[in-house]
């Protein structure tokens, strides 16, 4: 640690006496200290461009977009006054540490400064990191802060004042409503009680601390664009825990994904030395080396890891806490204290990055160096291969997304590990095929998303341990060990537009791209016909699911709409000239069913339900399936019309209603009476406790283990029950409506054990037979467990249908895979 004195909050908390003339202290401009109050976002914006304007020579505000609610995004950029007039030069010479520009200029090393990254408030309801960069900013651009100005001599800081200004005033705006003029630090206060959803998710109640890989949310993929035109050395992400937690930093936890380097590691022994320091100091407690691991790629801490910086996660107890809560220990827990430990960690942070400046430049360049050459990658070449274009095209926007080169084989003679097999095979072309080589800058970051298991050295881990994209996109893939050449992508092919001949068009319905076009054509009110059986026109075979548009009952401009929407979505119509079919069912056989307008779909929130599992419902209608949804609250269940809605979708949750029996009564006449019912995880779970038809699978009984537990084993013995996330293959029914479009299986990721009994009235859609396990972290109970059963299934009941999602279709939206089979559910089980 540099033997000089930097203040902690105390005297810099408030105000300094030597300020720049028209520099102002985050309580001169707010008109309160700061964690006396809460800080609305547009507050922070404002401090931050005050600041900016006041020291234009060291701090530079950036805009890079807007949330889904329309508040500002920003990052504040601090450096010396020299740095700051050079930051462009600077940050292109980064890029090319990295191997990330076109130009083909050499980067210089020596003197080349440190980026540090500072992200606060991706949870809105962790709201003290926000606070914290006021007081980091101020501090920063404070030119008498010598020791600080020093550290930024040879450091550049990045700072996003707040990933989720959405959650965080959703949740500031309930606080300030429900306090009163004096805080009041009893735990059962309601101002500790947040109402649903709570504020610490976006908009669309989306966790954007686990969307950094997947980019399924507008913050994210704004913030990521800027992030890969910065690609700092170091990252930290601030966050808060329960109350009850002392301070959390680095190092980590185990399990490290093993393309973690030995520096890597090194660095957060040296940060969280740093930071102890200044806690001892102060007499705060802390822990490191616990809970909070390093696999999962898509948290702010692994994401930047896998893309060559030190990433970390700094939490700070707080959760629930408001302005000040009393905690276990006796203690009364302020915001001003949670406040003043980010700050802490936050200029520790920049005092370390900027004594280890060279060190960390030259491992980074040797980082990427390293991966260019694809070293200790067992697999040097990734290929996914699928007769339907689309898919590979959404697999291409994730990879486009996260700066990852990919292209097209000129030899396709070679061999590799099949993922859908599990054994080395020849490459079989299905059609269209996409190569992803791990020679490249982001080649660790390729690897770590596509390869086709993850080893995890520790099973404790803190999130799912499972995501290959060839199993979320549900793709053919072949991890291939020699190094093939990978050329430039070949341009998707133009679809040629066919004209119509006035009879109708006969569509493919092969992929979720087919859901889509479905979903526009019934919100433009035209008819639309599926088969429910193969059959062969002009000799060509048309499979389940197939859809037909005549001009039969259609305005006379519908053929011409359907013509424009299939170019729209890439899809190849075949121009229909007779009724008349080769072979199976003709137009007007009974086997050929008509969808005559769109369902009216609602989705239970409010208490009850999991504002995360609904938000993934909401977000999949409204920005990817782009068709309408009422959101109901299903506390208003009881009173609730429901003969409005066709469709009535039970995200996951835990409902009082199915335990009310005149509720649950009112649930099953609207299915009688022709509605479709949709349930989701743990809703299943509780519909299997009573009479709906479906029950949860039993275990034997281990009434006669007489082995002697040890307490000290026990959260090891946990693990042998516990599946945070693993990747299972189902044996799908696809002559279902439900399996339509997909092959006779499907991989899911699992993360509990339940499994369910065959329904003896009903259909088993989705099965678990034996030797089902493909990937991921599953103790040795949950293994035994998990083989003949049910996991996706539809009952009908009356004239209408329930439909059984044990698993999640829709995980986070970056299970691609399941969007059909959602899709599905809505629009075609049940007609």
């Amino acid at each position: 640690m540099l033997k000089t004195t930097w203040v902690l909050v105390g005297t810099l908390f408030f105000t300094l006496s030597s300020l720049a003339q028209t520099l102002t202290s985050p309580e001169q401009f707010l008109g309160y200290p700061v964690g006396t109050q809460f800080t609305r976002h547009h507050r922070i914006v404002e401090y931050a461009k005050a600041v900016a304007a006041a020291n234009s020579a060291q701090v530079k505000v950036i805009p890079y977009g807007e949330t889904n609610e329309g508040r500002e995004l920003n990052l504040v950029v601090v450096s010396s006054p020299e740095n700051m007039r050079n930051l462009e030069q600077i940050r292109l010479n980064n890029l090319r540490l990295a191997g990330l520009t076109k130009d083909r200029m050499a980067p210089q090393t020596e003197n080349a400064p440190a980026i540090l990254w500072l992200s606060y408030n991706v949870h809105g309801n962790e709201a003290s990191s926000s606070e914290a960069f006021l007081l980091t900013l101020y501090a920063m651009a404070n030119s008498t802060q010598q020791n600080v100005q020093a550290w930024l001599k040879n450091t550049v800081v990045v700072m996003d004042p707040c990933i989720n200004p959405d959650g965080r005033d959703r949740y500031i705006n309930w606080y300030n409503s429900v306090v009163g003029k004096k805080f009041n630090a009893d735990p059962a206060s309601r101002e500790h009680a947040e109402p649903w959803p709570g504020g610490r998710s976006n908009h669309y109640n989306f966790d954007l601390n686990r969307d950094w890989a997947w980019q399924t949310q507008i913050e994210t993929q704004q913030r990521l664009k800027k992030y890969q035109e910065w690609m700092p050395q170091v990252h930290v992400d601030y966050h808060e825990q329960g109350f009850n937690e002392p301070y959390y930093f680095a190092p980590a936890a185990e399990p490290f994904h093993e393309v973690i380097t030995p520096w890597q590691r090194q660095f957060q022994e040296l940060i969280g030395k740093n930071h102890a320091a200044y806690f001892d100091a102060k007499n705060w407690l802390y822990f490191t080396k616990e809970r909070f691991d390093l696999l999962y790629p898509s948290y702010g801490d692994t994401y930047p890891i896998y893309n060559g910086a030190i990433g970390m996660t700094y939490e700070q107890g707080g959760i629930r806490a408001g302005l000040a809560i009393l905690n276990e220990d006796g203690d009364t827990l302020t915001l001003t204290d949670r406040a003043q430990h980010h700050f802490t960690t936050g200029l520790s942070t920049l005092e370390t990055v900027s004594k280890h400046q060279a060190k960390l430049v030259q491992s980074f360049k040797q980082f990427f160096d390293d991966s260019r050459q694809a070293q200790n990658s067992v697999y040097k070449t990734y290929v996914f291969t699928h007769k339907e274009e689309a898919k590979l095209l959404a697999l291409k926007k994730l990879l486009d997304n996260n700066g990852i080169q990919s292209g097209s084989l000129n030899n396709k003679t070679f061999s590799g590990y099949n993922y859908f097999s599990g054994k080395e095979e020849g490459f079989a072309d299905e059609g269209f095929h996409l190569a992803v080589t791990a020679a490249q800058p982001k080649g660790v970051l390729a690897r770590v998303l596509l390869e086709p298991k993850t080893a995890v050295s520790d099973s404790n881990t803190y999130d799912i341990t499972a995501w290959s994209a060839a199993y979320a996109h549900g793709i053919k893939a072949y991890a291939v060990k020699e190094k093939l050449s990978v050329g430039v992508p070949a341009a998707p092919a133009p679809k040629a537009s066919v004209a119509a001949n006035g009879f109708g068009w006969l569509i493919p319905y092969n992929g979720f791209h087919s859901a889509q076009l479905l979903s526009q054509l019934l919100q433009a009110n035209i008819k639309v016909r599926w088969a429910e059986k193969p059959f062969v026109y002009n000799g060509k075979t048309w499979d389940r699911g197939s859809l037909i548009v005549l001009k039969t009952s259609n305005a006379p401009s519908a053929l011409e709409q359907t013509r424009q929407l299939c170019d729209r979505l890439r899809i190849s119509p075949e121009a229909l000239s007779s009724g008349w079919m080769d072979k199976g069912s003709d137009l007007g056989s009974p086997d050929i069913h008509v969808l005559a307008k769109a369902p009216k779909v609602a989705l239970l929130t409010g208490e009850g339900a999991s504002s995360l599992g609904a938000g993934e419902v909401w977000h999949y209608f409204d920005r990817i399936l782009d068709y309408p949804l009422t959101l109901l609250n299903a506390n208003d269940l009881g009173r609730l019309d429901l003969k409005n809605y066709q469709v009535l979708i039970i995200p996951d949750g835990s409902y009082r209603f199915f335990s009310d029996k005149s509720t649950a009564d009112k649930l099953k006449d609207f299915v009688r009476t022709g509605g479709k019912l949709i349930a989701l995880e743990n809703a299943v779970a509780q519909m299997a406790t009573s009479d709906w038809g479906i029950k949860m699978k039993e275990t034997k009984s281990e009434a006669n283990n007489t082995e002697v537990k040890k307490f000290g084993d026990r959260e090891r013995d946990f693990l042998d029950q516990s599946i945070p996330g693993a990747i299972y293959k189902m044996d799908l029914d696809n002559t279902h409506p439900l399996g339509f479009g997909y092959p006779n299986f499907y991989h899911t990721l699992k993360q509990d054990d339940n499994l369910y009994e065959w329904l003896k009235e009903g259909w088993n859609v989705g099965t678990l037979k034996k030797d089902n396990y493909i990937t991921g972290y599953a103790g040795s109970k949950v293994k035994a467990k998990l083989k003949d059963g049910l996991l996706l299934g539809v009952q009908s009941l009356g004239r209408g249908s329930v439909v059984y999602f044990a698993e999640d279709p829709l995980f986070r939206n970056f299970w691609e895979n399941g969007f059909l089979l959602f899709a599905n559910a809505v629009f075609l089980v049940g007609q």
